[in-house]
């Protein structure tokens, strides 16, 4: 092979976890099925919401009523992921996300559909999700060799960049064409197909060290959390960036600004696709071992690439460093992943997974909050640019007072090195 052809190969993904596991692959497919499913019902929602009662706000409460819902049950299911069988978890969440979306469809065939039940289903929702979220986080570091986990991280992030770029696109067509019943029904079909396909996972019942779920197995977890400084900081790095710099609550009003109303939807795509590339070129994620350095300096970078496109006035360079952004932000996760799933005892891993996914969670959602009060307050542009270097400030900030998170090396980390000499020849 050619030395060019070499370098190539390098930057694409490593397919090891693929290869190596039948259980990655079950789940890798699965989520991919569902994933494309859940943007259906995720564009189908507001457009009913919108239809049916005319009211920004009424759309805009969704997300409002998701919220309580993933904390309470992000918390807790870490807690019951660590207690019980957790292919056990992802059959009945998966089941209950199903129904729901039948429910939908059934709603949405009356003559004359009901909001209630819109509202009742993002909140079970929301619950099914929280629950089976950190269950599915502390099954692969079970199921992937423990120096394989990087490029699985690098793989599910794949996973969920083709279905945010490709799935709203494709929703959009099935809603208008085929109609919300269709998008509805479409969901529960790739829920079943994804439900076979976990079937077929081996069980992966609870250590024989997990406490059961409880207040005090939760704050067990937080503690530990709280004592692993380098672990903590990837969730408040990662909560930082998105509180100050997540600017998509303000893209419609920046579109109108820059009189490009047409480019709504490329910068909304903007992001995902620049975090696609990332996932199609990420071979040399697993020759990169001071992840908690990737992590700070990707984070900075998210920062400065918001910054510049609030300040810019073409709307192509918009665009431009959106996709920088959404790079930056898969770097970012890719390496968070890799700490995480490289460090995180067994019997604590739900528990933790339930605090990473409030971190990856409520940021975004608060920093809708932050942009659209900013541009209320300050103009919209300001908004984009401001948070941006408040952003990159605070990482900088944070990477100063938390030295141990600068520090880390996998392949010297006490903690990663204790998980891999535990785990050596049991994966696979």
């Amino acid at each position: 092979m050619s030395a060019r052809g070499s370098r190539l190969r390098a930057l694409l993904p490593d397919l090891a976890p693929w290869h190596a596991s039948v259980d990655f692959r079950r789940l890798w497919l699965a989520g991919l099925i569902s994933n494309f499913g859940t943007f259906l019902t995720f564009v189908a929602v507001p457009v009913q919401l919108k239809e049916l009662t005319g009211s920004a706000a009424a759309v805009g409460a969704v997300g409002a009523v998701e919220l309580i819902p993933l904390i309470v049950f992000g918390l807790y299911g870490g807690a019951l992921a660590d207690a019980h069988d957790k292919r056990k978890l992802i059959l009945a969440t998966e089941t209950g996300q199903g129904l729901l979306s039948v429910v939908l469809l059934v709603n949405a065939l009356l003559p004359e559909p009901e909001i209630w039940p819109l509202y009742v289903v993002a909140a079970l929702s929301s619950a099914f999700g929280a629950v089976q979220r950190p269950a599915l986080d502390s099954l692969f570091p079970r199921i992937v060799a423990h120096d394989h986990l990087p490029a699985a991280a690098a793989l599910n992030s794949l996973r969920w960049t083709v279905g945010g770029v490709a799935g709203p696109a494709l929703a959009g067509v099935v809603v208008a064409y085929a109609g919300l019943g269709s998008a509805y029904g479409a969901d529960a079909v790739t829920f079943a197909v994804s439900l076979l396909l976990c079937l077929r996972l081996a069980a992966s019942p609870a250590s024989h060290q997990a406490a059961k779920p409880s207040l005090r197995s939760i704050a067990e977890g937080a503690r530990y959390a709280w004592g692993r400084k380098e672990l903590l900081g990837t969730y408040v790095v990662d909560m930082t960036a998105m509180l100050f710099a997540m600017p998509l609550a303000v893209l419609p009003f920046l579109a109108d600004e820059l009189h490009a109303a047409w480019a709504l939807g490329l910068m909304y795509a903007s992001i995902p696709a620049g975090s696609l590339l990332v996932s199609l070129t990420s071979g040399w994620t697993s020759r990169v071992y001071r992840h908690g350095r990737m992590v700070v300096l990707s984070a900075a970078g998210w920062g400065l690439a918001i910054a510049a496109a609030g300040l810019v006035r073409n709307v192509w360079l918009v665009l431009l460093f959106l996709a920088l952004a959404g790079c930056c932000d898969m770097v970012s996760g890719i390496f968070r992943g890799a700490m995480w799933n490289q460090t995180i005892p067994d019997e604590l891993r739900g528990r933790l997974a339930g605090i990473e996914l409030l971190s990856y969670s409520v940021g975004p959602q608060l920093g809708q909050v932050r942009s659209g009060g900013m541009a209320a307050w300050r103009g919209v542009r300001t908004s984009v640019w401001a948070g941006g270097l408040l952003c990159t400030g605070a990482v900088a900030l944070l990477a100063l007072c938390l030295p141990g998170l600068m520090r880390y090396d996998a392949r010297t980390d006490e903690h990663a090195l204790r998980l891999r000499a535990q785990r050596t020849g049991t994966a696979g």
